[in-house]
Order: structure tokens, then sequence, then C-alpha cells
């Protein structure tokens, strides 16, 4: 079993930068244990959307609509997955969720993130 909690959401004014964290604990043995671990976020009224994912290698990749502003990036040692977040504009308003795959993917509760002036 893994457990994933996200941490790090709030309100940021439009241009601003966050930083979400995603802490996996459970049965495994250290984070380079688990396989891709990624970032969805969801908006009342629209459709679950991918935002990025990191492999246990650390290749990344990233939806279209955040490329060039959004980085994911894993510290296998603090068992942390994190996205940094630049550049925000109001469409990034949404409830981040974090996913650990170990045997089958483990989804966090989510974290608000509003981006407003």
């Amino acid at each position: 079993q893994v457990q994933v909690v996200e941490s790090g959401g709030g309100l940021v004014q439009p241009g601003g930068s966050l930083r979400l964290s995603c802490t996996a604990s459970g049965t495994f043995l250290s984070l380079s244990s688990v396989g891709t671990m990624a970032w969805d976020r969801w908006t009342p009224g629209k459709q679950r959307e991918p935002v990025a994912s990191i492999s246990r290698d650390g290749t990344a990749t990233y939806a279209e609509s955040v490329k060039g502003r959004f980085t994911i990036s894993r510290d296998n040692g603090k068992n942390t997955m994190y996205l940094q977040m630049n550049n925000v504009d109001p469409e990034d308003t949404a409830v981040y969720y974090c996913m650990a795959h170990y045997l089958r993917d483990f989804w966090g509760q989510g974290t608000q993130v509003t981006v407003s002036s």
C-alpha cells in the first residue's frame, strides 16, 4: 500500500509561482522503487486533465497547456515529488491530485490551487 499526500496549494496571483509537494509513504522501501508519479488537475465543469508525469528515472512529460511554465521533479531520498508552477494563469485554477504507481495507481485527496488577483 502507498499513501500519497499533497500540499502547497493556495491562492496565488496571475503571473506568480507556487510549488506543490506530494509525499509518499507505505510499504515500499524508498521512492526509487515507486514507478511513474504524476499530477492531474480537475476543475468543476471540466474533465480531469493530466498535467505532468515523471518516471522512476526522472523522465518528465507535460501537458501542452503547462509546458515551459511547470516543472515536475522528484527527490527519491525524501519520498517526495514536486510541481513547480511558474507564471500561473487563472486557467490553472483547479484541484491538483498526485498519483504514485506501485503495483497499481494510488491517488491523494488533492490540494486546491486558485489563481486570482
